[in-house]
C-alpha cells in the first residue's frame, strides 16, 4: 500500500513510517525538515504544510494518509493560540481537501485523549475542532477516516518537551528527580514502539470510521516511576514534587467533558413572522 505520512519526520511519524516500511508498504514522509531517520526505501518531501503544492505533490497517489503534523505540545500550543489554530486546524483541512481531490482511501488523523476532556487547553481545542472536520469530511465526501486519540508517548527519537524525557533528561543532568506536579499523578504511559505497531493495525477494514484510544495497558502513578528513575541512576537525594499546577494536564485522568448547557433568551417582545417575511420581500423587490 502507498501511505504518505505528514509530520513524518517527527517522534510519533518517523517510528511509525519504520513500521509501515518494515511492514512492505511503500512510505512517503512529507514534513519541514528531513528525517533524521529517513530509510533507503522512504520517500522524502520537504516542504511547508501551508503550501498546497508541496503538500499536493506529497499525497497524491497515495492509498492512504496517517495525518500527524501538529502542534503536539500542550505548553507551547497554550502559549500560541493563534499558530495552532493554523497549523492543527487550518492544515488539517489542507490536507483533507487534497485527500478529497484524490480520493484517498482512509484519512488517518493523530488526536489526543484530551478531546473530551476539562483539560488540554488550546491543544485540546484544536484537535477536537480538527475531528470534527475529518467527521464532515467523511460525511459531506465520502472520504473514510481513523482518529487515533493517543496518550501518554514516551520512548525513542522523543522531543525534549515530551513529559517523561524532560524529567528523565533534567535527573540526569542536575542529578536530581525533580516532578513539576504532585505526587498523586497518574498516567497510562505507552512506549512508542507499540503505539507504532498499533498504527500500522489500524489499516485494517474494522477500524475504518472509527475513534481508537491507543494508550498504556495499566495506569502507572508518577511516583513510582519517578522512584524507578532514582533507582537507574542512582540518585539518593529525595524526589523533589513542586506541586505547582500544570496548566492543561490532567492529574489522574482527564476529566469529563460536560458541554455547556445554552439558556434561551426570553424576548418581552418581538417581531412576527408575517410581518418580518413581508418586509423582506418589499426590501428585494426594491434592491
Amino acid at each position: 500500500m502507498k501511505i504518505t505520512i505528514t509530520g513524518g519526520s517527527g517522534f510519533l511519524g518517523s517510528n511509525v513510517a519504520d513500521k509501515l516500511s518494515q511492514k512492505g508498504h511503500q512510505v512517503t514522509i512529507f514534513d519541514k525538515k528531513k528525517s533524521n531517520w529517513i530509510r533507503s526505501d522512504q520517500k522524502m518531501y520537504v516542504g511547508n504544510i501551508f503550501n498546497y503544492k508541496d503538500l499536493e505533490n506529497a499525497i497524491k497517489g497515495a492509498d492512504v494518509v496517517f495525518h500527524f503534523a501538529a502542534i503536539a505540545d500542550i505548553d507551547q500550543a497554550l502559549s500560541a493560540p493563534i499558530k495552532t489554530v493554523n497549523i492543527n486546524i487550518l492544515g488539517t483541512v489542507y490536507a483533507l481537501e487534497i485527500c478529497r481531490k484524490y480520493k484517498i482511501k482512509r484519512f488517518i488523523y493523530a488526536s489526543t485523549i484530551y478531546v473530551n476532556s476539562t483539560e488540554g487547553g488550546f491543544y485540546r481545542s484544536s484537535k477536537k475542532a480538527a475531528e470534527d472536520y475529518v467527521e464532515e469530511y467523511n460525511k459531506n465526501y465520502g472520504l473514510n477516516y481513523t482518529i487515533l486519540r493517543f496518550g501518554s508517548l514516551y520512548g525513542n527519537r522523543s522531543e525534549d518537551w515530551n513529559g517523561v524525557k524532560k524529567v528523565v533528561k533534567s535527573a540526569f543532568m542536575k542529578r536530581k528527580v525533580i516532578y513539576k506536579g504532585n505526587i498523586n499523578s497518574v498516567r497510562e504511559y505507552i512506549h512508542i514502539s507499540d503505539a507504532a505497531k498499533a498504527c500500522a493495525d489500524i489499516l485494517k477494514n474494522k477500524y475504518k470510521n472509527k475513534h481508537t484510544i491507543i494508550t498504556g495497558t495499566k495506569k502507572i502513578k508518577v511516583s513510582n516511576f519517578l522512584q524507578k528513575l532514582s533507582k537507574i541512576l542512582k540518585i539518593k537525594s529525595k524526589i523533589q514534587y513542586q506541586n505547582k499546577k500544570n496548566t492543561g494536564h490532567y492529574t489522574l485522568i482527564p476529566s469529563t467533558f460536560k458541554p455547556k448547557k445554552g439558556r434561551k433568551f426570553i424576548f418581552k417582545s418581538s417581531t412576527n413572522f408575517n410581518d418580518g417575511l413581508l418586509q423582506l420581500v418589499s426590501e428585494i423587490k426594491k434592491d
